[in-house]
């Protein structure tokens, strides 16, 4: 966008390790990735070959599972001495400064502050992405053992926005009202406990532009609004986040570059000085590991290199991958920490760093004030 030229440039190193922590969820979004993994509850005693990403009993998908070469059902990780050492050996081989939880819906783990204080025990901060199903419950001792911050799903402002994009055992807009009943205690919780809280919404095309614009009416007053773009975007995607930008009047004021993964954003300042950021993705590979890869072209290539990924399979061993398109290229804690591909992922983050930096040189910061 050439209103984008002249804009201050913020370049971040990638640190940070995303952990999938649980596979259970109280969703059944249709556009879900589940990190690349199987829904465990639908694909137990299936070998790796018999796995299905349709809907099962749960309701649940797992979008790229068909093509993607998943070789083991996610186990919930444990808060013990094996997570503790798994981190360390991530961090110890690679830099690593934050970790990340995902899931399914982490604040479904009854063991959730245990882990945060593991993380935090070892130097990282720790944050975490939810649908604020179970948040309230558990952010109080969450925050206390030290979390960070929570990035919520939001999937619109009424029971009916929300029953549109979940499967056909929980499109209930009864349902959908407790859900969105719980997601605004999450995001009172989280601001009684000093947890940072964002609304992160993807928004697919214009037909989503209305409901996209009430998120950012309901809640960006109290949260920092993002809107992602769709992992399936054929432009019309960036042209809907281009029309809610238009209809607010935002100004952008920052771009935020994250060197060694495909993440970057525009942050917006609102007229009444709020900020609003749109997150879209960059075309980055990494360049032996991805070089060869039949999914390497602009179309089927949809998240990028995104960063690394740490699970924990059923009966076996953590697991590192870094690709929710690839995994088959997910191996063994220890085999990553020792390979090739790990070095690469190190190395790729410092060039980059470099490269951007070059691009974008340094005291480009802005000091514009946007208003948290």
């Amino acid at each position: 966008m050439d209103e984008l030229k002249n804009v201050p440039v913020e370049i971040r190193t990638d640190r940070t390790l995303r952990v999938k922590i649980i596979d259970a969820c109280g969703l059944a979004c249709q556009f879900c990735h589940n990190e690349g993994t199987p829904v465990t509850t639908d694909n137990k005693g299936r070998t790796p070959g018999e796995f299905s990403g349709a809907p099962g009993a749960s309701g649940r998908v797992s979008i790229y599972l068909r093509t993607n070469g998943a070789g083991f059902l996610p186990a919930r990780i444990s808060a013990d001495s094996d997570f503790a050492l798994a981190l360390a050996a991530v961090r110890g081989s690679l830099a690593t400064d934050e970790v990340h939880f995902t899931g399914g819906e982490p604040t479904l783990h009854p063991e959730l502050p245990g882990l945060i204080r593991i993380a935090r025990r070892l130097g990282l901060r720790v944050g975490l992405t939810s649908n604020g199903e179970r948040g309230a419950a558990v952010l109080p001792e969450a925050a206390a053992a030290g979390l960070d911050r929570i990035n919520l799903s939001v999937f619109g402002t009424t029971p009916k926005e929300l029953a549109a994009v979940q499967g056909p055992r929980l499109a209930s807009p009864r349902l959908a009202a407790r859900k969105l009943d719980a997601l605004a205690r999450t995001i009172e919780a989280a601001h009684t406990h000093g947890v940072k809280v964002s609304a992160n919404i993807v928004i697919p095309d214009h037909d989503h532009v209305e409901r996209v614009l009430r998120v950012i009416e309901r809640h960006g007053r109290s949260v920092a609004v993002r809107m992602l773009v769709s992992l399936e975007d054929d432009g019309a995607s960036l042209a809907a986040m281009r029309e809610v930008v238009d209809r607010l009047g935002a100004v952008p004021v920052r771009r935020i570059i994250t060197a060694g993964a495909s993440d970057q954003r525009v942050c917006y300042r609102l007229p009444d000085g709020r900020p609003l950021y749109a997150k879209s993705i960059r075309p980055v590979r990494l360049p032996e590991t991805c070089a060869d890869c039949r999914f390497n072209n602009p179309d089927d290539c949809q998240e990028g290199y995104y960063g690394v990924r740490m699970y924990r399979a059923s009966d076996g061993p953590f697991m590192v991958g870094v690709c929710i398109q690839r995994m088959d290229l997910c191996v063994p804690l220890g085999d990553f920490v020792m390979s090739q591909r790990c070095g690469e992922v190190a190395t790729f983050r410092e060039d980059e760093t470099v490269r951007l930096e070059r691009l974008y040189p340094a005291g480009a910061a802005s000091h514009v004030q946007v208003r948290p």
